[in-house]
């Protein structure tokens, strides 16, 4: 596994494990990039959205806009894949 490979899978798990702990499992952009920032990942938003996309394409989100602003939020499969009772490829699993 490449460690752009790591990187992407653990920026993932981060946006998921972000929206667990929000009220109403749901973030904007903005919240989520200061997320991964707090967790050492310093990635530009046109990244946050692409990741954003790629796990609303898995089913682990749902997004809605509102004025050009992304609101993520977490589905039960995300939920699950968060806290690692489900494995989705792409997604780092978390530690116990």
């Amino acid at each position: 596994m490449s460690f752009k490979t790591l990187l992407t899978e653990d920026q993932r798990l981060v946006i998921l494990r972000s929206l667990l702990d929000m009220q109403g499992y749901e973030a904007n952009e903005s919240i989520v990039d200061s997320c991964l920032e707090a967790y050492g990942h310093n990635i530009s938003r046109d990244q946050v959205r692409s990741h954003l996309a790629w796990l609303e394409e898995q089913g682990l989100i749902t997004l809605r806009t509102m004025q050009e602003c992304h609101i993520a939020r977490l589905t039960g499969r995300g939920e699950d894949a968060a806290t690692g009772q489900a494995t989705v490829p792409g997604v780092k699993r978390p530690r116990a």
